[in-house]
């Protein structure tokens, strides 16, 4: 039965983008009736799956080979684990939503049956991607998504902004797969499988070291080196620094593939993080680019996200943090945590871009209607909002560690990886406090609802602490180990820790003297450097000037070569 449910549920949605794709001229819009109930049924059965694979354990499916003399790495099949299982929840649970939505949103557009026939083949793509038995399946998954996603991006073919933006993200992807590619090539070499279970056992058994150069003395580890590789895959799919130049631009296609883009196919880089997990685990120095990497991308993306001024840009650079915010905590070790971070950002960034998308309808349907606004007015301010966002803030960490010491019995001393959970609970609970500060409504309902935040995301975060990365990686001491791995030097992360707190003190103080009305002291230098960084940030920190430049050159070279390789064969 539990088989039987875990073949179909990848069945449902290829077939319903077959038969709309063969149909698609007869059914028209009325190709919904066969996309919206294949994954609704789908959903239903992961849920089903959730549970079987909690009480049961992995789902292992070996599919049939088309020939008896495949080479050992030419192997498909299914392996669904808890990691697995939940990624098909929230992939079939967004992609039912987005079926839906679709339906109203993209009524008398032209290729309507073209769409529910692209986006069930993408599901099933990104179902095949989360349950790959091995290596090489997940590749090929991983070159399919981005063939199927140049579809979906290019869908308004017409228009030829959304035709040029498929085509960076394909050459950007290309980049990442290259790597990746290389990554794969050298696991098979040195451990002679591409099987999760056997590739994680022998590289765990025997450390092999590589040369850097041919009878040169001064060799690296396989793992790092490896790692790094599959990596930088991981970087272009997740739209990690410098390879994120691909994710802003993809703003005009249908808001319902935006979705499923921020929602789920950005996230592949995060799953192949934990999917590899063992491994990763095996090479500090990786975790620690990984870690450095996904910080870069929090505070550019972040940055970038401030200064735009259209909604799904805004949306996008958002993601873009978002994904590096995932990537660091992977860095750091924290596993689970990662994977807890992507199903609620998948889950509120798709409802996100799914509200933009009727803001962008109205505003079509009315030009001349004004944006609600509070004509320019300062923020009222509240002594009693703002002393009770900032208590709640600098407390917060007391609770948080007075709640997980004696109630939850977690080891807090020369444990990094406990107070990484906390540090993260209280960054998370200090945005929401700034977020509810904006709030314009009476002091005392602003006061209620950051009490009734700090509550909630005390209770998210020890529950994802104590209970999901257990559910996830349930063997005795597999995350602990992750974290001691990962550790970063004590002095460093010291310093981390200091400066974040520091920020938002001095977040604080800001808000308090602009709300009443009082000039916070700033150094000239300062002053004289907010423009210049506003116009860097707007440009985009100009990589993608700079990479317009290096394509530019490479085509008038490759012309040149060309003009004169046919000159010279001249007789």
């Amino acid at each position: 039965m539990t088989i039987f449910i875990a073949i179909l549920i990848p069945l449902l949605p290829i077939s319903s983008a077959f038969i709309i794709g063969l149909f698609g001229k007869q059914l028209g819009e009325q190709s919904y009736k066969v996309g919206v109930p294949a994954l609704v049924m789908a959903f239903l059965g992961s849920l089903w799956l959730v549970y079987a694979v909690s009480v049961d354990g992995p789902i292992r499916i070996g599919l049939p080979s088309l020939s008896s003399e495949a080479p050992g790495w030419f192997h498909l099949g299914l392996f669904i684990d808890r990691l697995s299982a939940v990624m098909i929840v929230l992939i079939t649970g967004v992609s039912t939503i987005i079926h839906l939505f679709s339906i109203n949103y993209l009524q008398g557009e032209r290729g309507y049956a073209r769409f529910y026939a692209l986006l069930g083949l993408m599901t099933f793509v990104i179902l095949c991607l989360v349950s790959s038995a091995n290596l090489f399946m997940l590749f090929v998954c991983w070159q399919l998504l981005s063939w199927v996603l140049y579809l979906l991006l290019a869908y308004n073919f017409s228009h030829p902004p959304a035709v040029d933006s498929a085509f960076k993200t394909l050459i950007v992807h290309r980049v990442g797969d290259v790597a990746f590619l290389g990554g794969i090539l050298l696991t098979y070499h040195l451990y002679g499988t591409l099987e999760f279970s056997e590739l994680f056992a022998r590289a765990a058994e025997t450390a092999t070291m590589i040369s850097l150069w041919p009878g040169g003395d001064l060799s690296v580890s396989a793992v790092t080196v490896i790692t790094l590789l599959l990596f930088v895959g991981a970087m272009a799919k997740s739209a990690q620094f410098p390879l994120h130049v691909w994710l802003p631009d993809t703003m005009d296609t249908p808001t319902p593939v935006s979705a499923l883009m921020h929602a789920g196919i950005v996230n592949a880089g995060g799953f192949l993080l934990n999917r590899l997990a063992p491994l990763y685990g095996l090479s500090p120095t990786t975790l620690h680019v990984v870690f450095a990497i996904g910080m870069l991308t929090v505070i550019l993306g972040a940055s970038m996200m401030l200064v735009q001024n259209d909604i799904k840009k805004t949306l996008g650079f958002s993601t873009m943090a978002q994904m590096g915010y995932m990537i660091m905590e992977c860095g750091l070790g924290a596993f689970a945590l990662a994977i807890f971070h992507l199903m609620a950002h998948g889950l509120f960034k798709a409802t996100l871009f799914l509200n933009a998308g009727n803001v962008i309808h109205a505003s079509r349907h009315e030009p001349k209607k004004p944006m609600i606004s509070h004509g320019g007015a300062a923020i009222p301010f509240s002594r009693a909002t703002w002393i009770t966002g900032v208590g709640v803030t600098l407390l917060l960490p007391l609770i948080i560690l007075l709640a997980a010491h004696g109630i939850l019995k977690i080891p807090l001393r020369d444990a990094q990886g406990a107070v990484i959970f906390l540090f993260f609970a209280w960054v998370t609970a200090s945005q929401a406090m700034f977020s509810l500060y904006r709030l314009y409504e009476a002091s005392w309902k602003v006061v209620g609802v950051m009490l009734l935040a700090l509550v909630m995301i005390v209770f998210t975060y020890l529950w994802g602490a104590e209970t999901f990365t257990y559910f996830l990686y349930p063997q005795p001491g597999v995350a602990h180990q992750y974290f001691q791995v990962a550790a970063l030097h004590g002095g460093l992360f010291d310093v981390l820790v200091i400066l974040v707190t520091a920020l938002i003190i001095l977040s604080w103080a800001v808000l308090y003297t602009r709300a009443s009305g009082q000039r916070i002291f700033l150094p000239g230098w300062i002053s004289a450097l907010r423009p210049q960084l506003f116009l860097l940030f707007m440009n985009r920190l100009y990589v993608d000037q700079f990479y317009n430049t290096v394509s530019q050159n490479i085509i008038h070279f490759a012309k040149r070569l060309d003009h004169s390789l046919a000159g010279w064969r001249r007789p």
